[in-house]
């Protein structure tokens, strides 16, 4: 809902009630949480998944993968019918955008917006039946870590694919300001 103030029309500031974060509401079944970190004169150490999180479906891995992107590449839409993926940025900062396809989901069409990355370690959960993207927003290559739940099988891929620019899911890669 905008307000006019001597004429010029005023939004309401997006507001982020979870660091990195711009969802209201977050989509079902979808998982969001910041990563240890632990750091000394050495370096770090980034726990990034345990088997032992069952918020995250940790028990089952089906492999790891990483994915490195240039800046200002987006990376998307692409969608699983079973597979879980588990995302988190080690290197870079990394927008990750989510649409919920699942026409019988309480949030069906919600789109949801993550910052992770240098910045903001953290993890995401995106269950089965949600579209999802990323665009490198630094100045430098990203990297992002993936933890599907499934092994990729060339004879039986369980992925769908859509160009990151097509209108089917509304929504604008480019940064806006404001």
């Amino acid at each position: 809902m905008s307000r006019e103030m001597n004429s010029v029309k005023l939004a309401p500031p997006k507001v982020q009630k979870i660091k990195g974060v711009n969802a209201d509401p977050l989509i079902e079944g979808v998982k969001f949480s910041e990563v240890k970190l632990f750091s000394d004169e050495r370096g770090f150490l980034m726990e990034i998944l345990r088997s032992d999180n069952n918020d995250f479906d940790g028990g089952k891995v089906g492999q790891i993968i990483c994915s490195m992107a240039y800046p200002g590449v987006v990376k998307g839409w692409h969608i699983h019918k079973k597979q879980i993926d588990r995302l988190a940025a080690i290197k870079g900062m990394i927008k990750v955008v989510l649409y919920d396809a699942r026409e019988e989901s309480p949030t069906y069409s919600v789109i949801n917006e993550f910052v992770l990355g240098d910045r903001n370690p953290a993890i995401i959960y995106v269950p089965p039946g949600i579209f999802h993207g990323i665009k490198c927003i630094g100045t430098e290559p990203s990297f992002l870590i993936g933890c599907p739940s499934e092994l990729y099988n060339p004879e039986a891929v369980d992925e769908l694919r859509l160009d990151p620019h097509s209108d089917v899911i509304p929504y604008d890669w480019d940064c806006h300001d404001g």
